[in-house]
């Protein structure tokens, strides 16, 4: 090596001075001009009350920025296939550095969609059976449920001198299973649910929602057919007819001299009712489909998704289906112990992936798990693990509330995860409420002071010993703790949960007490909701509300989601004499250019697509006709601009005193939602905003037990006292409040507590304690119970 003589100190180079992400004039949502220096290469937290503006900053304009600019970087006709990403609203963004953005968005339904297809593992594993597996079946492809089995044979001319005819064949082995295609289970048709085969068609056999005896392209197709004879009874019907009744291939025929495609009645209704999603049709047609479809395990792979074939290769005594079916960190220790030199490379590889999965606190999923079934804080740990192991650095990482369902013992793992990705070199953002992990930020950035309009601005930046005395809500309650109970309410009954085997539950009995506030807690896959949700009888009368996204369309809107349009438009129509549609933005009413949408999408064909505010009504989305009818003062575009906090107090006097709509706007405002305004579109929700907007209109309902699955996602801690003041309003007014949580201010909060645990998987499973939170905190027998003592300062 050459021997350096300089021994003076190089002067800084010129690149190494941008160690800073400047954000100026930002105006994205409610954000108010703002301006602020993010440092590079540090971990920041994003913090203030929900409606902030915490996210209109990060994701809006920050991480939305980054993208876009990646994605200009691609030709047009790869840009066709990307979504659109508009300029934020924001003066100047300078030092941005690739954003990858790891949210809690719900992963893909899709029933071929599994833990181990969402990750690089199951691809792993294919390579390592189609090396190892005894018999050897064939390729990676032989053992993946998402490829079929293909043969085919002909003949080819290959047009090269003399023309020559050769036969070919041609085979791909595919792992998956014929019977129920990839899908691990199965569908049947329960035909008494379709028709009572006692009448004939005539008589009005069918039992279909909206099959009327007059509708020619339902039953009339049917009774006209000439397959079949309408004035015999269905269950009298030839074999012949009933394979044409129930099966036949779609047939032209014509009806009272009209051509109609007639089709059996199983295809029919697949096609009409089954291809639909379900949570999305109307509440007597879903009930219908859940009495008429059962799925059940597929008879020929056993609910393994493989073919036979598949199942039968081995690595000692270990089939590919058996390895997806494990509890990964089981995986994990089954693949350390395979010694094989040819692929010692592919077993290292996996072997890490694995360690990922326990390292994140994910070790007792399995990879057969549908990635449909996972939480929101589960999947956006899935999406971390791909991150962990990578060799990018100086990348920009935006979280969403990483704790989101850990446990307060899974916590300190996942900080020392977030650190690790900032030590490698990269910028962390996360938005975040819990104080555990605001307390690890080299950089802090408080928004507020209030949501909605009243936030929107920086009230604080900087350390987090600064916050805790800069006199912000957020740096007030830093370091709240609320002490344990020292009366708790007596249950007035029990719900009674016997031999409960769900998931990981090893024969569960449990009495739930009613009349109570009761918090179900322990460590992420300890077994929480498969107590709450797959363990408690059907006929409870329990109200489950969760955070599950809302179905609907850009159109929807808390007023419409809530039912609280339908008031606001009759008072409109009284007092203006007009007509309720008019003030719906989907119906009359409704702008004729941009079809009360109140933007325009126009699409560029090879290139995105984009969307503009409509210039006919200004983005207001109705026609100016209906604007000039009034209310109160205001027309109905102003008062869906107004937050539910302003809605309720036009609407609880004055002119505008509408009753209906003002019981509504009470329950919103109670889950803490006053800063939403009522026009602000659903798929803009967080899930814990989407949770309270389902609360609240469940708060009207008859049922007698309400569960709630961590309610203080996306809370701010001045706003967890609200929540508790709510949960006691529920209890006192003869509720049953069954809560699954981890925040230590519920359990403290609860009148009594079941723990589970004592670990996850099929380490947990069990009751591990039930009892009041002072008999917790006194035994400290638990995890749970361990860090809740330490919460109160016992």
């Amino acid at each position: 090596m050459a021997r350096r003589t300089d021994t003076r100190s190089p002067a800084p180079h010129a690149a190494d001075s941008h160690g800073l992400i400047r954000v100026h004039g930002a105006r994205e949502n409610n954000l108010k001009d703002i301006s602020i220096e993010i440092p590079k290469r540090r971990l920041t937290v994003f913090t203030g009350v929900s409606g902030s503006g915490k996210s209109s900053l990060v994701f809006d304009t920050i991480a939305a920025e980054s993208q876009r600019l990646i994605n200009e970087t691609y030709s047009a006709f790869l840009q066709g296939f990307m979504p659109t990403l508009a300029r934020p609203e924001v003066d100047v963004l300078d030092g941005l550095t690739t954003a990858i953005i790891v949210d809690q968005q719900r992963m893909g339904a899709d029933p071929r969609s599994t833990v181990g297809t969402a990750t690089d593992a199951n691809a792993m594993l294919r390579i390592l059976f189609s090396r190892l597996g005894k018999p050897h079946i064939g390729p990676p492809g032989a053992y993946a449920f998402n490829v079929p089995s293909v043969r085919a044979s002909g003949a080819i001319t290959v047009e090269r001198g003399a023309q020559k005819t050769v036969k070919a064949t041609f085979n791909r082995t595919g792992g998956m299973c014929p019977r129920c295609e990839g899908r691990g289970s199965v569908s049947d048709i329960d035909l008494t649910q379709l028709y009572d085969d006692s009448k004939s068609i005539a008589e009005g056999a069918f039992t279909i929602p909206g099959w009327k005896s007059d509708n020619v392209w339902t039953v009339g197709i049917y009774a006209e057919s000439g397959f079949l004879d309408p004035n015999k009874p269905i269950s009298r019907f030839t074999k012949r007819e009933m394979q044409d009744f129930l099966y036949r291939e779609p047939t032209k025929v014509k009806v009272n001299g009209v051509n109609l495609t007639y089709e059996g009645l199983i295809p029919k209704i697949q096609k009409s009712f089954l291809s639909k999603d379900k949570e999305a049709m109307q509440p007597h047609i879903r009930a219908f489909v859940e009495r008429a479809v059962t799925f059940t395990t597929c008879p020929e792979c056993d609910g393994t998704r493989l073919s036979e074939a598949a199942r039968s290769s081995k690595i000692k005594r270990v089939s590919i289906a058996d390895a997806c079916a494990m509890q990964i960190s089981d995986l994990a220790v089954w693949v350390r112990g395979l010694r094989e030199p040819s692929v010692a490379p592919l077993l290292t590889a996996l072997g890490r992936t694995l360690d990922s999965f326990v390292e994140i606190g994910l070790g007792y999923l399995s990879l057969n798990r549908p990635a449909g079934t996972l939480s929101g804080g589960e999947a956006q740990r899935v999406k971390m693990i791909r991150h962990l192991g990578s060799s990018l650095t100086d990348v920009t990482y935006v979280f969403d509330e990483p704790t989101s369902g850990l446990h307060p013992h899974d916590i300190q793992r996942m900080n020392e995860l977030l650190l690790r990705l900032r030590d490698k070199g990269n910028t962390v953002l996360v938005v975040e409420h819990k104080p555990e992990m605001i307390a690890i930020a080299d950089h802090v950035v408080d928004l507020g002071p209030g949501a909605g309009q009243a936030g929107g601005t920086v009230c604080f930046e900087g350390t987090v010993e600064g916050l805790r005395t800069g006199g912000t809500l957020t740096g007030r309650h830093l370091d709240d703790r609320s002490g344990v109970k020292k009366e708790v309410r007596e249950a007035t009954g029990a719900l009674e949960v016997r031999g409960a085997t769900a998931n990981n539950l090893r024969g569960v009995d449990v009495d739930i007490p009613l009349g109570v506030l009761t918090v179900v807690t322990g460590v992420a896959g300890s077994g929480k909701s498969s107590l709450v949700h797959g363990s408690i009888p059907a006929d409870a009368g329990v109200v489950s509300v969760d955070q599950t996204p809302i179905r609907g369309s850009r159109r929807s809107n808390p007023a419409t989601y809530t039912g609280l349009l339908d008031p606001i438009r009759k008072a409109f129509a009284k007092v203006n004499g007009v007509k309720p549609a008019l003030f719906s933005a989907n119906s009359e009413g409704a702008c004729p250019t941009c079809n009360g949408a109140g933007v325009v999408y126009t699409d560029l064909g090879m290139m995105a697509g984009v969307a503009s505010p409509c210039e006919e009504c200004e983005g207001r989305r109705f026609q100016a006709s209906v604007l000039e009818y009034r209310l109160g003062g205001r027309d109905i575009s102003e008062v869906l601009e107004m937050s539910v906090s302003q809605a309720e107090e036009f609407f609880g006097a004055g002119e505008a005193h509408t009753p209906a709509a003002h019981r509504i706007l009470v329950r919103l405002s109670e889950v803490g939602l006053g800063y939403l305004s009522l026009g602000q579109p659903l798929t803009t929700l967080s899930g814990g905003e989407r949770q309270r907007l389902k609360l609240a209109t469940h708060m009207g309902d008859k049922g007698g037990i309400y569960v709630l699955d961590e309610p203080t996602t996306g809370l701010h801690l001045a706003d967890v006292e609200h929540l508790l003041a709510l949960l006691d309003r529920l209890v006192d007014s003869g509720k049953s409040v069954i809560v699954v949580e981890h925040h230590q201010a519920v359990m403290a909060h609860a009148d009594w507590i079941i723990d589970l645990g004592p670990g996850a998987g099929h380490d947990g499973g069990k009751i591990v304690f039930e009892g009041t939170p002072a008999d917790l905190v006194a035994a400290r027998s638990t995890l749970t119970g361990e860090h809740l003592a330490a919460y109160v300062g016992s």
